[in-house]
C-alpha cells in the first residue's frame, strides 16, 4: 500500500492525473493475465485479443 499512496501523491503534486487511466488499465490487464494462467476461461479470453 506504501506504493500507492506515494504514487498517488506523486500524480497530485505534479498534476500528471492523465496518467491514472493508464495505470489503472494496465492493472487490470495484469491482473487479468494472472487469473487466467491456469484456469479453464484462458482459451475464452484469448479469443477476444
Amino acid at each position: 500500500m506504501d506504493f500507492i499512496s506515494e504514487l498517488w501523491m506523486f500524480l497530485r503534486e505534479r498534476k500528471k492525473f492523465w496518467l491514472l487511466p493508464i495505470l489503472v488499465m494496465m492493472a487490470l490487464f495484469g491482473g487479468l493475465l494472472v487469473l487466467s494462467q491456469g484456469s479453464a476461461v484462458a482459451p475464452f479470453i484469448y479469443t477476444i485479443f
